[in-house]
């Protein structure tokens, strides 16, 4: 064969499948060209050039979802040029094969505060992106908050429960220290600028702020740039 044809025509020819089944194994990353993998069913190549991985699996190509620990002072639309294959964590336990796809379409659903560092949740699929966003006020989120000046008399329950923001009044949220600089906040529902307003009102002073959790999901050792995917099982 030597006039070039599309890939998933030749990956049918060769291998003895559809062009639906082609399409699949080239998306999943199984199929290279020249030793490259290809994951594009459109490239135009010539059969020589084409192999197919010998634990290839027929399934089709799941969206993704990536846990970013995004640095402070990054916008969340400039925090997605952290999600490149390069960047994964090593400490990352998925079975999940790095695609080119995984890495099209992220939105970020439940943005942090450009200051504020943290869990950035990064996803294409269309079920986790429903969850954090039609039910983003239920929602628990984790943050530790470095703070600087003196508390005011009573103004642990005060952060818990009773201030009013943007002319709303704050759902009661667990509030604690950490240590005698860092205070750890359980709160749902939290917008941005809320927490600073929050320690302002008790004559605090934010010093930075850090997201760890979001529902059942934790940051957990991420390195600052770096991500993981989000198992599959794992919900929020």
């Amino acid at each position: 064969m030597s006039e070039p044809i599309r890939l998933d025509k030749c990956v049918a020819a060769l291998f003895g499948c559809s062009r639906g089944e082609a399409q699949q194994y080239i998306e999943g990353g199984w199929v290279s060209v020249d030793g490259v993998v290809v994951e594009e069913p459109q490239t135009l190549t010539t059969a020589p050039q084409v192999t197919l991985a010998a634990d290839a699996v027929l399934a089709p190509a799941e969206p993704a979802t990536l846990l970013l620990h995004k640095p402070a002072g990054m916008t969340a639309e400039a925090a997605l040029g952290l999600a490149v294959p390069a960047a994964r964590s090593s400490l990352d336990q998925a079975n999940v094969r790095v695609l080119k796809r995984h890495f099209l379409r992220l939105s970020a659903p439940l943005p942090l505060e450009d200051e504020a560092s943290g869990l950035l949740v990064l996803s294409q699929d269309g079920r986790v992106l429903r969850r954090l966003s039609a039910d983003a006020t239920s929602i628990e989120q984790e943050f530790l908050v470095e703070v600087s000046g003196e508390l005011r008399p009573y103004g642990m329950a005060r952060l818990a429960h009773g201030l009013v923001y943007q002319q709303r009044s704050l759902s009661p949220c667990k509030v604690s220290w950490q240590n005698e600089e860092r205070l750890r906040f359980a709160i749902k529902h939290v917008q941005p600028g809320q927490l600073r307003f929050m320690c302002k009102e008790v004559a605090l002073d934010v010093v930075s702020i850090r997201r760890l959790r979001v529902g059942r999901i934790s940051l957990g050792k991420l390195a600052i740039g770096e991500w993981r995917y989000l198992p599959a099982g794992e919900r929020f």
